[in-house]
């Protein structure tokens, strides 16, 4: 008895997130549609770390981060599947719009399992709703590091894609860095207002994008 209470406690006091982990695959509510920065990245992380994405024969812009499973409230993650896992060449062909094999891999991992999907079908839906959403081209065409508001970011997603709307979209900072744009989608692909975890746009004024190399 007194163990059950232990563990209630416990449970109260860590967050939903956590909990998640491990949940059965195909629970879930809807998705985030996660489009990296690469050139950002690569200032913050993958240029230390001489990753192949930063390397300056690619010209990588908004990459596929992820598409994530979403629960109205957190969302689930390493999820319980009888899906097999995709093969070394599945992954490597998602390349074209994730930077690498690994992310990829690691996407299915964590966030795929959930989809209840089969690792070909959750890769073939994360290319078409990548596909489906237009990156605004403006973005391409900088020839030097700019600081702007966050909001300049989102305003840009939303004129290139009129079915958005503020809410369906996020945009996330980190180290003073545009960091992402996060697009919301139900189960088909079509955009839906964000749950209140996920609407939270970054502020800064000031943040920087870094051009294309």
């Amino acid at each position: 008895m007194r163990w059950n209470i232990l563990l209630g406690v416990l449970a109260a006091m860590i967050p939903s997130q956590i909990l998640a982990d491990g949940e059965r695959a195909g629970e879930f509510d809807y998705y985030v549609l996660a489009l990296s920065w690469s050139p950002n990245w690569c200032a913050l992380e993958g240029d230390a770390r001489g990753v192949d994405q930063c390397d300056a024969r690619h010209d990588y812009g908004w990459i596929l981060h992820g598409l994530w499973p979403q629960f109205e409230k957190g969302w689930p993650s390493y999820c319980r599947t009888s899906a097999r896992d995709p093969s070394r060449s599945q992954t490597k062909a998602m390349s074209d719009i994730m930077a690498s094999g690994g992310l990829a891999w690691h996407q299915w991992k964590k966030h795929g399992r959930c989809s209840g999907l089969s690792a070909e079908a959750y890769f073939a839906m994360a290319r078409e709703a990548y596909n489906a959403t237009v990156r605004p081209e403006v973005f391409r065409k900088l020839d030097r590091a700019v600081k702007l508001p966050a909001h300049v970011v989102e305003e840009a997603f939303l004129k290139a894609n009129p079915d958005l709307t503020a809410d369906m979209v996020t945009i996330t900072c980190k180290q003073g860095h545009i960091q992402e744009a996060r697009i919301c989608l139900n189960t088909t692909l079509e955009p839906r207002e964000c749950g209140r975890d996920v609407v939270r746009d970054c502020t800064q004024s000031n943040a920087v994008f870094d051009p294309i190399r």
